[in-house]
């Protein structure tokens, strides 16, 4: 059985397993002990916190095969972003320039640097091993973020983003960058790359020109990705999408990936979940359905057939699941559509 739970030390080895495999551009791992090792103890630290407040946690979830006891992804929850260090963001706005007397009128795309996310909940670091990309495995778990996030709510922003992974090759560089690297970094796109995932952004605040770029001036390698995403992150979007996602013109300063945003008490996933009582019996659906416990600490997801009667608030799940899920008949759980 697929179950997802919080990260523990340890997963250590199968976190940096994931790191290495991710690859360029998948800045929240960055293949470094010392950071990969805070990750953990900082998730752990997260999901022992009593209070249900919204502050500076970090949320990580792996996906297990209980089979075999194989880590086989991740994904994880940044609850306010940008409350440390400074979080930044390319805006993509317009000017005009005109003239009555010439009879000339010009709109001009441009790029400004801004911070305008601090303090929103972020989705982040999903990943998932190429063999377990399967049966759905990757939508359940991205998507069971959203049932932690439904049940325990006052624990994030009420603005939910997402990063999207934008364009570069399979050496790891980005069109966009290249640019930004010619006239302003002098920097490489992995070196940038892996210094802000380490937290070294200084050199972001320095050297990132101050005022508005038009766009006109990029080359025309980077002007024809921006907002656009890497072919291997158009899933992800798409799901997102479904989910009422949508991009407010905000584009990542790196790579010119989208950042897509939408309500935390909007996304579809959250709305429509149902919060149900535990009934063990033999089930005789095979609809599978999210399933997750309400605990924070030792929540447990699994993606299973049940029975369910709204009508009752109750859903029936087999003692197999609900040994996955460490319930017991009359606990509460949340359901989700898959």
């Amino acid at each position: 059985m697929i179950i997802i739970r919080p990260i523990r030390s340890s997963d250590y080895d199968a976190l940096h397993h994931i790191a290495v495999e991710s690859g360029h551009g998948f800045t929240s791992l960055p293949v470094n002990e010392g950071l990969l090792t805070s990750r953990i103890n900082r998730a752990t630290s997260s999901f022992h916190k009593q209070e249900d407040v919204n502050g500076d946690e970090g949320y990580l979830f792996v996906m297990e095969d209980s089979e075999t006891g194989e880590v086989v992804g991740t994904s994880g929850i940044e609850a306010a972003v940008g409350l440390h260090d400074a979080f930044y963001h390319y805006h993509v706005g317009k000017v005009v320039h005109s003239s009555r007397e010439l009879n000339v009128y010009n709109t001009v795309e441009t790029l400004s640097l801004n911070n305008d996310y601090t303090g929103a909940s972020e989705l982040c670091t999903l990943y998932l091993d190429a063999k377990y990309r399967i049966n759905n495995n990757g939508r359940f778990l991205s998507k069971c973020r959203f049932l932690f996030m439904a049940e325990h709510q006052e624990r994030f922003n009420h603005t939910v983003i997402a990063e999207m992974r934008g364009v570069s090759d399979e050496n790891g560089n980005s069109p966009f960058w290249q640019w930004l690297e010619e006239h302003f970094f002098s920097m490489d796109f992995p070196t940038a790359d892996y210094l802000s995932g380490i937290g070294k952004k200084e050199f972001i605040a320095e050297l990132m020109p101050k005022y508005p770029i038009y766009v006109s001036l990029l080359s025309k390698e980077a002007q024809a990705v921006i907002g656009k995403v890497h072919e291997n992150t158009l899933p992800a979007l798409r799901l997102l999408e479904r989910e009422g996602f949508v991009s407010r013109g905000y584009v990542d300063i790196f790579d010119g990936g989208p950042t897509v945003e939408a309500e935390l008490k909007s996304i579809k996933t959250i709305r429509n979940s149902m919060r149900l009582q535990v009934d063990i019996a033999e089930v005789n659906s095979t609809q599978k359905f999210m399933i997750c416990n309400t605990k924070i600490s030792e929540f447990r997801a699994v993606h299973m057939p049940i029975d369910v009667n709204e009508t009752n608030q109750v859903a029936r799940i087999d003692q197999k699941t609900a040994d996955a899920l460490q319930v017991k008949a009359g606990d509460w759980v949340r359901v989700g559509a898959h």
